[in-house]
């Protein structure tokens, strides 16, 4: 069947609702499959939270992620949208640091790092290698409880609250790991031990892919991508409404009715919400109720030249960053640093001016780095961030009815490679 981008109605086999790097990957793999399909995609650029803004000199305000992994999934959708010359590998094995006590005090990610740094005392390290004695962590138990219990309290707040919290801008004790981070269950059933998967790491036994961006900003993948899948992908038409149309779906535009056997969301949850009102009421009450973190993301320029990932503040530090990213050493951005503000702690933030804003990362980036900066890029996101928090419970409320999915990252594996991974599967699934 042919899809018809321009066509004011349609009938497919799938209708999928955003063109972020969900919705696009799972356009791209039901192509593959010779399924039809229409991708709707309500502004009028794919990308959804891949958010790139070239800024002079070869630099990129980011503001959503700042980089991929490049797993075989990602690989494949770069070499679709022809841009496999075009990026830029970092190098695994630069140090990341957490800035605790007034220093920037290296991650231990492998064996000779975890003896030499001074982010964990003597003391702490040895209660990390007392964890396979600790229990096994129980789905239902916040993600803070499950570490402090395994690893210790001193190596939950000068590691896994300030990288892992920090990161999702939320709190880990209001995390519950069956729905924040089970990839600790997982590990835990598959090598009985959190210890054993991470000494192999650590060993380098267990390979991770490189972490990877694009010459002029990751978003040019999205687009590469809608640009590619012009003929299933209508950009600045939103889905305005779901309907039941006998055993069928009717999605309203618009410009007309999409008629499709199934339905894929990929959107936030409150839009999903939105949209599920007339097919399943309880289950959009549901998603209503899911919380998200705000975001600033500040891009600035510093004659600093640290050679690194970046950092995370430690949450009890006298600070307002939540961390910083190094493009410059990552990928070459001469001068590029990026730093995030606000979560669950200092969601206020977002509300004030952006100037403020950008004066508040660059001072603290001075008082952290002893260099300058100068502010490039100001991004504020009141909705940014999933919170994982005690919220997602409304999940398990969820009810939706044959013909429809939702493939997000609020309701399986966050990151892009997990969103790319989820639409090869929900397109199997339809295929």
């Amino acid at each position: 069947m042919t899809v018809v981008a321009d066509a004011s109605d349609a009938d497919v086999d799938v209708a999928v609702v955003g063109a972020g790097i969900t919705g696009l990957a799972l356009t791209h793999a039901l192509a593959e499959r010779d399924v039809s399909c229409v991708t709707l995609e309500a502004t009028g650029e794919a990308g959804g939270v891949i958010d790139s803004q070239p800024l002079d000199d070869g630099l990129v305000a980011e503001h959503g992620p700042n980089r991929l992994r490049l797993t075989d999934g990602i690989a494949a959708l770069v070499d679709a949208a022809g841009l496999r010359d075009d990026l830029i590998v970092a190098d695994d094995g630069l140090p990341l640091y957490v800035y605790a006590d007034g220093a920037l005090r290296e991650v231990p990610f492998d064996l000779s790092t975890f003896v030499r740094t001074d982010l964990l005392p003597w003391y702490a390290k040895l209660r990390v290698l007392a964890e396979p004695l600790t229990g096994d962590v129980r789905p239902d138990e916040s993600v803070g409880s499950a570490v402090r219990r395994s690893f210790g309290r001193t190596a939950y707040r000068n590691l896994v609250e300030p990288i892992y919290g920090g990161t999702y801008g939320s709190d880990p004790d209001r995390m519950p790991v069956r729905r924040a981070l089970p990839a600790l269950l997982r590990m835990q059933e598959e090598h009985g031990s959190l210890f054993r998967p991470l000494l192999a790491r650590a060993t380098g036994d267990r390979e991770t892919p490189p972490p990877v961006s694009i010459e002029g900003g990751l978003q040019r993948l999205p687009s590469a991508l809608a640009e590619r899948y012009a003929d299933r992908v209508r950009r600045d038409t939103p889905a305005t409404a779901i309907e039941r149309d006998g055993e069928r779906y009717a999605v309203s535009t618009p410009d007309g009715t999409i008629a499709a056997d199934d339905v894929v969301l990929t959107v936030p949850a409150p839009a999903a919400a939105d949209l599920l009102e007339r097919v399943a009421p309880d289950s959009a009450a549901a998603l209503a109720e899911l919380r998200y973190n705000p975001l600033a993301v500040v891009a600035m320029y510093s004659d600093a030249r640290r050679e690194g990932f970046g950092y995370q503040v430690r949450r009890t530090e006298s600070l307002r960053t939540l961390g910083v990213s190094w493009h410059h050493s990552l990928f070459g951005r001469t001068g590029q640093y990026t730093a995030f503000l606000g979560g669950m702690d200092d969601g206020r933030i977002v509300e004030e001016d952006p100037a403020d804003i950008g004066t508040i990362a660059a001072d603290e980036f001075e008082a952290v780095m002893d260099a300058a900066a100068h502010v490039r890029d100001v991004w504020v996101g009141q909705d940014a961030l999933p919170a994982y928090d005690e919220s997602w419970a409304a999940l398990d409320r969820l009810d939706l009815p044959d013909g429809v999915t939702l493939a997000t990252n609020y309701t399986a594996r966050v990151g892009v490679p997990g969103r790319v991974r989820e639409a090869e599967r929900v397109a199997d699934r339809l295929a």
